[in-house]
């Protein structure tokens, strides 16, 4: 159980940060930005349901999931696997929550259109809101990739895999909410030469 009752610490003043296992890392650590950059993905899938709630509640109920599952995965990223015994199971990402993000892409991109181009963020402000959370979702896989190919550490197959079809999943819901595709902004290569 989380318990918060005094927000600022001090104990980051040196420019480290605590992760899950006690141990102490410089808020520049690939770890630490793995996670960042993942609870900065989980503020803007948060902005996007400002624009999705009420016109897609089953939308914004898929949404609601991954905010939470986000939390999860910085959880995860935030206690390294590294063979220390600790006094609690670590929380994981596990192959049920990937599953269930591949079956909402499915059921969303059942009504949708090949696409002929690539889709330029934009039409609706909710399309917008959702391909920027995609955008930072991605960057976030780059960092977890790295971290995972980095000596010492370690990342569960299940993680990258979770954020990888979170992006995808962040993709369809923004042509979703464009209209089912119909208000999709295509990209036109060499349009402006």
């Amino acid at each position: 159980m989380v318990k918060l009752n005094k927000i600022y610490t001090r104990t980051g003043d040196d420019g480290t940060t605590g992760l899950g296992n006690g141990e102490r890392r410089a808020k520049f650590d690939l770890r630490v930005e793995a996670f960042g950059t993942i609870d900065e993905a989980n503020a803007c899938v948060g902005l996007a349901r400002l624009h999705t709630g009420e016109s897609c509640l089953e939308l914004d109920t898929m949404l609601s999931r991954i905010q939470n599952d986000l939390f999860d995965l910085g959880a995860d990223l935030s206690t390294p696997d590294d063979g220390v015994d600790l006094d609690y199971e670590p929380l994981r990402i596990i192959e049920a929550q990937v599953l269930r993000v591949e079956r909402e892409i499915d059921q969303l991109n059942a009504g949708l259109s090949p696409l002929r181009s690539f889709v330029l963020p934009g039409g609706t402000p909710a399309s917008a809101a959702l391909h920027l959370a995609r955008t930072v979702s991605r960057r976030a896989e780059r960092i977890m990739v790295e971290l995972s190919q980095t000596t010492g550490e370690r990342v569960t197959k299940e993680a990258l895999q979770y954020i990888n079809r979170v992006s995808d999943f962040l993709f369809v819901a923004a042509r979703v909410v464009n209209d089912n595709g119909a208000r999709d902004v295509l990209w036109v290569p060499g349009q402006n030469r």
